[in-house]
């Protein structure tokens, strides 16, 4: 009786949403560019030769409908991060594991409506690493306007997408780095807005830049679009009252520091209080980890330039900004944060039908054969000591509609870390009943490792999940006492500390397969990843069947 008491306020939901509804489509041409950036003449793959790619914007209840045209010479997978998927789950864009990707000449049509969610998302490729220039802002307003904001409605928005650059094919990236058997290559700068601003050896490099009005407040729309990296983000002069993250109100939070992990979004405000000027916005590295590596140590700058200052870059400002290895400043925001509850706001689920504890981490194995630069060991990562490995042949969300589940996946992911040692190699999936409430304990591994460990971004597809606690070293059961049950962070992406952990809980209200996996692209080509398995509920809770032009797999 209690299920079918959570069931019905969905469905209402989806019925009144529907009832007000607009369409909003978009076609996605995605091909090769021609662009000349840091110093260097190359060929991109992008989405209508924008970078970052064009922005969606839509209002509450609407329907999202984005035909994606694959000219480019790679398979391609788009998806829509953050997007609940609700009974859409075909367009989830999760390559091999919702969809096979759209092959070269090829085109599927996206489609999935956007009820019960307002604030700042994105859509990126999820295929390789091609979501190093695909990717571009999926921004969902209140149905009612910016009377529908629990902050105070902002003068003007600004969206700000970080992310990374490579002087070389990314898909040669990716190829280099399964034949060594190493992991990629960092990047060869940071991008703001698709630029790298003026921080680079290379002279003239394109900087973004943005004019404000004095004493004004801009919602600044913040992306970590990044491969690899997290990110620390300031502007000179300027504070910020954070409102929202990954498209969930917070309690306002004060400060001068924005850390973003890659996957995730900042809704901040920025009141343009400083004398008239021009100001830097930077984002530089935050690194996490234990033991030391090579990682990007640019700076990406962006201008804000106040209405009537002078024109020359040299008189700006450039702000302070944290050191790469600044724990303290990075802990801080990510533990601070607080869910803004509203009467509308789900409580966070009381009793919980499954509880698990999922261990996960980076380790050495033996050089695979078609390893051939591989040198004495190979990276490969692992949940539970489970390391992911893509079906070939279907979907898993096909193979679990055709009921075909045994000839492409197992069901028996552990709910914790097994005893014997040693790393399987295996498509294995977590079953899940319509309805059941989830606990897992994100844990990352503590125990010694030539590898150390850092921070790592999980990503849960199809879902929010609440944010109990977190902590440091081994998870204590004893910790649950500390559990925020009240207002909780709501997220799609958490920051699990370096040989930390994270506790998060969700409601299986919708079925198909969801990935959950590291957000640094660099693991999950390695196996840092795992599937829930929702099955179908009481109707009209019951996966529909595929799109009529649902991608074939090869």
């Amino acid at each position: 009786m209690e299920r079918a008491a959570m069931i019905v306020p969905l469905v209402l939901a989806l019925c009144t949403a529907m009832a007000s509804a607009a369409i909003v489509e978009h076609t996605f041409n995605v091909g090769g560019m021609n662009i000349s950036q840091l110093c260097t003449d190359t060929v991109i793959y992008t989405a209508n030769e924008q970078l970052p790619g064009p922005t969606i914007e839509a209002t509450e209840g609407d329907t999202v409908v984005v035909h994606v045209v694959n000219d480019s010479p790679y398979p391609l997978s788009i998806h829509w991060h953050g997007i609940f998927q609700l009974l859409s789950g075909w367009a989830d864009g999760a390559h091999m594991i919702t969809d096979c990707s759209v092959q070269p000449s090829g085109n599927f049509t996206y489609q999935f409506n956007v009820t019960a969610q307002e604030g700042t998302l994105w859509w990126h490729a999820h295929s390789s690493l091609l979501r190093a220039t695909i990717y571009g802002a999926l921004i969902i307003k209140p149905r009612n306007g910016t009377d529908g904001y629990p902050f105070p409605a902002p003068y003007g928005e600004i969206p700000i997408l970080l992310g990374e650059w490579w002087n070389k094919n990314v898909n040669d990236v990716e190829i280099d780095a399964h034949l060594t058997g190493l992991g990629q290559d960092i990047s060869d700068a940071l991008t703001l807005n698709g630029l790298p601003g003026d921080q680079t050896p290379c002279t003239g490099a394109g900087i973004y830049g943005v004019e404000v009005e004095y004493n004004k407040t801009y919602l600044l729309r913040i992306i970590n679009a990044a491969v690899n990296v997290e990110l620390f983000f300031k502007v000179a002069g300027h504070n910020f009252t954070v409102v929202a993250i990954d498209a969930s109100y917070t309690d306002p939070y004060a400060t001068d520091t924005i850390v973003i992990t890659p996957g995730q979004t900042v809704d901040a405000l920025m009141t343009t209080s400083a004398p008239p000027g021009r100001y830097y916005m930077a984002a530089n590295v935050f690194d996490s980890k234990t033991v030391p590596f090579r990682f990007n140590t640019g700076t990406a700058t962006g201008i804000v330039k106040y209405e009537d200052a002078p024109d020359d870059d040299a008189t700006a400002t450039m702000p302070t900004m944290p050191s790469h290895e600044d724990v303290v400043t990075a802990g801080n925001f990510y533990w601070s944060l607080t869910g803004l509850v509203r009467p509308s706001d789900p409580p966070v689920p009381k009793t919980v039908d499954h509880d698990m504890v999922v261990e996960f981490g980076v380790d050495q194995a033996p050089c695979a054969v078609e390893q051939t630069k591989c040198q004495g060991f190979a990276l490969v990562a692992f949940m539970n000591r489970n390391s992911f490995q893509f079906p070939r042949n279907a979907s898993l969300l096909k193979a679990l509609y055709d009921g075909v589940q045994g000839r492409v996946y197992s069901e028996d992911f552990p709910s914790s870390p097994p005893p014997l040692p040693g790393i399987r190699r295996a498509t294995s999936v977590k079953r899940l009943n319509y309805g059941d409430v989830v606990e897992v304990v994100l844990q990352s591994r503590v125990y010694s490792s030539v590898l150390g460990a850092e921070n790592h971004p999980i990503h849960l597809h199809g879902f929010n999940f609440f944010v109990l606690a977190q902590g440091l070293g081994r998870f204590d059961p004893r910790a649950n006492s500390t559990y925020n049950l009240v207002n909780p962070q709501v997220r799609n992406t958490v920051a699990v500390p370096a040989g930390g952990w994270a506790v998060i809980r969700f409601t299986a209200n919708n079925p198909g397969m969801w990935f959950m996996h590291c957000h640094l692209d660099a693991h999950l080509p390695l196996g840092l990843a795992m599937v829930f398995e929702v099955l179908d509920g009481p109707a009209p809770n019951l996966l529909p069947p595929p799109p009529v032009d649902y991608p074939k797999c090869y």
